[in-house]
């Protein structure tokens, strides 16, 4: 497991070709530069990234200039025609209809995510394009915000903060703004992979009781990392005090955090989704906060994103929602953004990618 300080210096170190430029730019050079593959960038990506690209000299490469808004679809699918490789984030759909404007040309698709469902991934097995994508990378980073947020939840700091900066920090009373610890308490993990093993060994020193798990079948290797216990989905639910979703969205997990996961939860337990969105049913989460069938949520994913601020999850207290920044940290995307650069790099040129998505 990669910690991203260190993987962002085993990536700044991997090997290319800087193109000569030394005393300018003579003809010749312009004229090789012209003729390198084509690569389009869909985002401002952190410069760790845009820094290998351009001293590799082996591409040439226009990108939308911009952190802040998404490159319109319109000019996306105008910007991909005839390139060799596509350098993406997982706002961008890479579907039939953009695949189809590229054209033949395209052989790489980067991906600067862990998580691959805006790829059509039968379309790009068809067409035999590569795609890279970042892992491992920020398995740190997700791990210490899903603490945060269960943190968060948990102990109502959100709720704490707010009543003290509008005058309802009043008199001691015994059970205001109460929540629940970790201690003694069971933690169950919805899909175990590398950041839920992360996940469990940061709550292992608050005394967490016992970790449970469920899977599309046992990790056995994984789970003993942590002790954790196998079980069903209906007896995860029904242990965990502490429930987190860790697992990837695929046709088998969308929406199975649902009314029927939620009515066999206990009502003092808490729900903690930094996954993704689309595996929650999110009217019947609203559904089971709003009733009292479990005492709080914590997501930092959500369907749509951005969630509109008018959606009923906003009204409640105990439901934190976070705008998508468990990945946030600056060493984490720049070494996401390094290891998108590189897998781009190793793809164009027929080589194995650091992490390549085998399809």
């Amino acid at each position: 497991m990669w910690c991203s300080r260190v993987a962002l210096r085993r990536l700044q170190r991997i090997a290319v070709t800087p193109l000569n430029t030394a005393g300018g730019l003579t003809g010749a050079v312009q004229r090789q530069m012209s003729t390198l593959p084509r690569v389009y960038i869909t985002r401002q990506i952190p410069p760790e990234g845009l820094k290998i690209l351009r001293e590799s000299g082996q591409v040439q490469f226009e990108l939308w200039d911009s952190d802040d808004v998404p490159v319109p679809r319109s000019e996306l699918l105008q910007k991909v025609k005839g390139i060799d490789a596509l350098l993406c984030v997982l706002t961008e759909k890479i579907d039939t209809e953009l695949l189809d404007a590229a054209g033949p040309n395209l052989k790489v698709i980067s991906t600067m995510s862990v998580g691959f469902d805006h790829l059509n991934l039968e379309e790009l097995k068809k067409r035999g394009v590569r795609v890279g994508y970042t892992p491992d990378v920020l398995t740190d980073s997700v791990a210490e915000l899903t603490v945060a947020l269960l943190l968060t939840t948990s102990r109502r700091l959100i709720e704490a903060t707010h009543e003290a900066k509008t005058g309802g920090w009043g008199t001691w009373r015994t059970l205001w703004l109460c929540g629940y610890e970790l201690a003694n308490s069971t933690v169950g993990i919805l899909g175990l992979g590398r950041i839920g093993v992360a996940i469990a060994e940061r709550l292992k020193p608050f005394k967490v009781k016992k970790f449970i798990y469920t899977d599309v079948v046992p990790r056995p290797e994984l789970a003993s990392m942590i002790n954790a216990e196998y079980v069903s989905l209906d007896e995860l639910a029904k242990q965990s005090d502490f429930l987190t979703i860790c697992c990837a969205l695929t046709p088998e997990t969308k929406e199975i955090c649902n009314k029927n996961l939620f009515s066999k939860m206990k009502n003092t337990s808490i729900f903690i989704n930094t996954s993704r969105g689309g595996v929650v049913n999110q009217q019947d989460l609203y559904e089971a906060l709003s009733m009292g069938q479990i005492a709080g949520a914590g997501l930092d994913v959500t369907v749509p994103e951005p969630l509109p601020i008018s959606h009923p999850l906003f009204t409640l207290k105990n439901c934190v929602i976070l705008p998508h920044i468990a990945s946030a940290s600056y060493s984490t995307r720049n070494a996401m953004s390094a290891l998108a650069a590189n897998n781009l790099l190793l793809g164009l040129t027929g080589q194995p990618m650091i992490k390549e998505l085998k399809i």
